[in-house]
């Protein structure tokens, strides 16, 4: 695979490529279904500071970031791990609402904001009455995973290495 970080037209094409789509087209579905989530989705409001989830703990459902900024951290290899902000917009937990139902984080508010949270048993049964609903979202998924590959392999440190005489090499 080419080096990310050594061509940036390559870098920029691949986000692009993996750019998030709009709520509305992932939400996209017959009347029925979205009568369905619009029904069971409810709106919940946080204090800064707050805990919405905790990493491991059930997943009760899809949210989607209403307002206010939320911090999503986890636990990897004894090292706490801080995965970045949710925003108005973002969708959070994709993973745990389509995998096993277990959350992969622990989402806090950094500010005073809300969530509205799509149920799982509203969820499975939108999937059930229009199956192309979880194939988008799944779709979102893998585009979220490439996001995440992409941004680490822009960040990421880079070795730093000394001359004898102290001048910094990279």
């Amino acid at each position: 695979m080419a080096d990310l970080t050594t061509q940036p037209e390559t870098r920029f094409e691949r986000l692009a490529a993996v750019a998030a789509h709009p709520l509305a087209e992932l939400l996209e579905c017959p009347q029925e279904a979205g009568d369905l989530l619009s029904g069971a989705t409810r709106c919940v409001d946080f204090e800064a500071g707050q805990v919405v989830f905790r990493q491991h703990g059930p997943c009760r459902g899809l949210y989607v970031v209403v307002s206010g900024d939320f911090a999503r951290k986890a636990e990897r290899f004894d090292m706490r791990v801080t995965l970045g902000t949710a925003r108005p917009g973002d969708l959070v937990e994709l993973a745990a609402a389509l995998g096993d139902e277990h959350h992969t984080c622990t989402l806090t508010a950094v500010t005073a904001g809300s969530l509205l949270q799509l149920p799982m048993d509203a969820l499975h049964r939108a999937f059930e009455s229009y199956p192309p609903l979880r194939m988008r979202l799944l779709e979102e998924l893998a585009r979220e995973i490439s996001r995440a590959y992409i941004t680490c392999a822009l960040t990421r440190v880079m070795p730093v290495r000394r001359h004898g005489n102290g001048a910094v090499l990279a």
